[in-house]
């Protein structure tokens, strides 16, 4: 009894072949909109150290 190679969709856990990401058209939509807010997220952050960075280095020398 032995069970053929496979991965689960990660949206939804349903199994699928070891070739595919998701399992349906529906968990492709939700899998594309985690992946653009996780390039949010990463953009927003980066912004955030580039600004932290500015302004500390402006303060550091203009003592």
């Amino acid at each position: 009894m032995a069970v053929e190679p496979h991965k689960h969709c990660p949206i939804c856990g349903t199994p699928i072949p070891l070739n595919e990401l998701v399992c349906s058209p529906d968990c492709q939509k939700v899998w594309n909109q985690r992946l653009n807010q996780q390039k949010k997220s990463r953009y927003m952050l980066t912004g955030v150290i580039i600004l932290f960075l500015a302004i500390w280095a402006v303060m550091t020398f203009m003592k």
